[in-house]
This record gives structure tokens, C-alpha cells and sequence, in this order.
């Protein structure tokens, strides 16, 4: 079937959806509250899995333009003893491609590229969303894609599920040199991450106490094994990008509304409504799945939205076919990851790291 509807929030998972509705044949507006989209460069794994969806949506040889493979990486010790491979050989042997990786400026700009290509996609910023009144006037769809704080979220399930701290802080960062060295070391109460993102350069990640700060973060690492320091030192300050660790909690009970708990007085709250990517299921970023759940999310709502029968009906029975789908594996995703930052961010480092050794190489 076709339809009108609003994308709301213009990231990954805004942008996939946008693209996936349109080559569906849907008539699409994308609102985003800032002036212009964010462009700091980490890097984003991207999972077999989602490189199918976005081959399905048109932006996989763009993808690959500029990604790189992932391989030979391992969990270290600070002082760089290895004690377990990452599964990045048996991902690509089952998959029969390897885990990429791409600088996230390089796939928002082939995300963005595949929505002008149509010519008639308006993407609107600055363009802040308090409810659901504006968008959903006139809309057959409303999807929420407006991050872990959204107010599509807020407004159509109300404000239990919301963005929860799990006590640490997360610093970003691209270093001007290429690591021969990939994969995560893990401290007690911290841990750091570097893995190749273009050539030349190396993406790293480092997790830390709350109370951490940039003055501190050398400090936090010193005497860990090379070139942790080195990719610190190799990385101007100015340039790392701290946030907050956070997950979306309690997990939602459905992913998407079709409108029949609206209010009496309002029926332009009468549009259904999907929710994708953080919106849905922030999670932390240890598995390193938050894009490519998005991605998968917009390819799970686009194709059900494509095949289903015309009318108010279709629409309904294609949000339940896409929730039915996407939330118990996103979910399952989320709480992967916020269980295994609490094995990898443990203090009891002894118990944790024999674990790890158990792992098969």
C-alpha cells in the first residue's frame, strides 16, 4: 500500500526509514529539531544483517565505498595479554561477508545522498516536535525516530520508559595514526576500544567512572599496554565527544499505536505511530548494534508497510507484523548489551577474566 507519513528525527534511523517508506511508494516529510544534523565521526559496526537491509534499501555499494572489514580483533588485559579472540571470523564465515565498519559522517552522507535522489523528500530542520497535533495532521503514519528522549515516545506512550544512567561516561574519539593493534582491553571499572574506521586513522572508545574528566582520561589509562596512550596522546581534546551512558527503561510493550487510546478531544493523535531505532530500544553501546538495529528496524517497518492491503486496516496489521518482528529481538539486543557493560565494567576483574579465557577462540 501507499500513504503520507511523518518521519520524525533525521539520524540513521530516521533517514533508513525515510528512504525504505518512499521506494515503498509513500509520500514522506522528515522533521528534525536541529538546524543541521549531527557529524562527529565515530565509527559504526555494521553487522551482516543490516548490510542486507541496506542493500534492500539502495545504500549498500555506498556503504561499502568507504567502509572497512573487521577482523583479528581480541579482549586484552592492560597490560596486553590476550584472553579472547573476537567472534568476528565466525560472523563472516556464517554470513559469508565480514562486520564493517564506517565513519558515521561517511553513512549519514550515503543515507542522505539516497534521499535526495528522489527529489521529493522534503527534510525539514530545525524543526522541534512537543506532540503528536502538528505531525500527524493529515498523516496515514507518524515515526518516532527521534532518539532516547523522544517526544513522539512521551506523547503517544507517556512517560514511563525513559532514558536511565548506568553510572559511567563514554568518550569518543578518532586518532590520526593506524593502530596495528584492534578490539576492546578491559580494566577494572573501565574499559577501551580501538578499531580501524578508515585508512590512516583509528576509532576508539573509552569507558569510564561518571565523575571522569577529560584532564583525567590520559590518566585513567596510563601504563596500560601500547598504544592505548598513544591513541590518546595521538587525539587533540578538542576533538573527543563525551556522553552520558544511558538505556531506555523499563522496555516498552509495543513498539508501535494505532490510535485507539486517543484522546476523545484530538483527532489528529489519531495517526498511528511506529517508533524506531533509539526511540524504541536505546541501549548501550558494548554489543555495538545500536545502527545497526535502527537499520533493521526501518528495513522491518518499510517492507511490511510495502505489502500491506490499502486503508486504516492495512496500515494497523502492518505496524503489528513490524512490531512482532523487530521488538523481542531488539529488545533482547538492549539487554545484551546493558548486561554484558555490567561483566565488562566489574571491579572482580579475576572472576571476569577467567570467564573470558572460557570463551572459544
Amino acid at each position: 500500500m501507499t500513504g503520507t507519513a511523518t518521519v520524525v528525527g533525521a539520524g540513521i534511523g530516521g533517514l533508513a526509514t525515510a528512504i525504505g517508506l518512499r521506494r515503498a511508494g509513500w509520500t514522506v516529510t522528515v522533521l528534525e529539531r536541529r538546524t543541521e544534523l549531527e557529524r562527529y565521526g565515530a565509527a559504526f559496526g555494521i553487522h551482516p544483517t543490516a548490510q542486507s537491509a541496506l542493500d534492500r534499501l539502495g545504500v549498500g555499494d555506498a556503504l561499502r565505498d568507504h567502509a572497512v572489514p573487521y577482523r583479528d580483533a581480541h579482549i586484552r588485559t592492560p597490560d596486553g595479554t590476550s584472553i579472547a579472540r573476537l567472534p568476528l571470523e565466525r560472523i563472516e564465515r556464517k554470513a559469508g561477508r565480514p562486520e564493517l565498519l564506517i565513519s558515521r559522517p561517511y553513512l549519514l552522507d550515503a543515507l542522505l545522498a539516497a534521499l535526495k535522489a528522489f527529489g521529493d523528500v522534503p527534510l525539514r530542520l530545525g524543526e522541534r516536535v512537543t506532540g503528536l497535533d502538528a505531525p500527524a495532521a493529515g498523516q496515514d503514519l507518524v515515526v518516532g525516530a527521534d532518539g532516547i528522549r523522544s517526544a513522539v515516545r512521551t506523547a503517544r506512550f507517556g512517560d514511563r520508559s525513559g532514558p536511565r544512567r548506568i553510572g559511567t561516561v563514554a568518550w569518543i574519539g578518532i586518532a590520526d595514526f593506524e593502530s596495528p593493534v584492534h578490539g576492546e582491553t578491559w580494566g577494572s571499572g573501565r574499559f577501551f576500544g580501538m578499531t580501524p574506521v578508515e585508512p590512516g586513522r583509528t576509532n576508539w572508545y573509552a569507558t569510564v567512572p561518571e565523575a571522569t574528566t577529560a584532564e583525567e582520561l590520559r590518566a585513567s589509562f596510563a601504563g596500560w599496554h601500547d598504544p592505548v596512550p598513544r591513541i590518546l596522546d595521538a587525539t587533540d581534546p578538542a576533538t573527543w565527544i563525551r556522553y552520558e551512558m544511558r538505556h531506555l527503561h523499563p522496555a516498552l510493550p509495543s513498539f508501535v499505536s494505532t490510535g485507539a487510546h486517543r484522546p476523545a478531544s484530538s483527532d489528529a493523535r489519531s495517526a498511528p505511530v511506529a517508533l524506531v531505532g533509539d526511540a524504541a530500544h536505546a541501549m548501550t553501546p558494548n554489543l555495538g548494534q545500536g545502527a545497526c538495529t535502527a537499520i533493521l528496524d526501518a528495513d522491518a517497518l518499510s517492507r511490511a508497510l510495502a505489502t500491506a492491503p490499502p486503508g486504516p486496516a492495512g496500515v494497523e496489521g502492518a505496524l503489528r507484523a513490524y512490531d512482532r518482528e523487530r521488538r523481542r529481538s531488539a529488545q533482547r539486543t538492549a539487554f545484551g548489551s546493558r548486561t554484558l557493560h555490567r561483566f565488562m565494567s566489574t571491579e572482580r576483574t579475576r572472576l571476569r577474566d577467567a570467564a573470558v579465557r572460557l570463551l572459544p577462540g
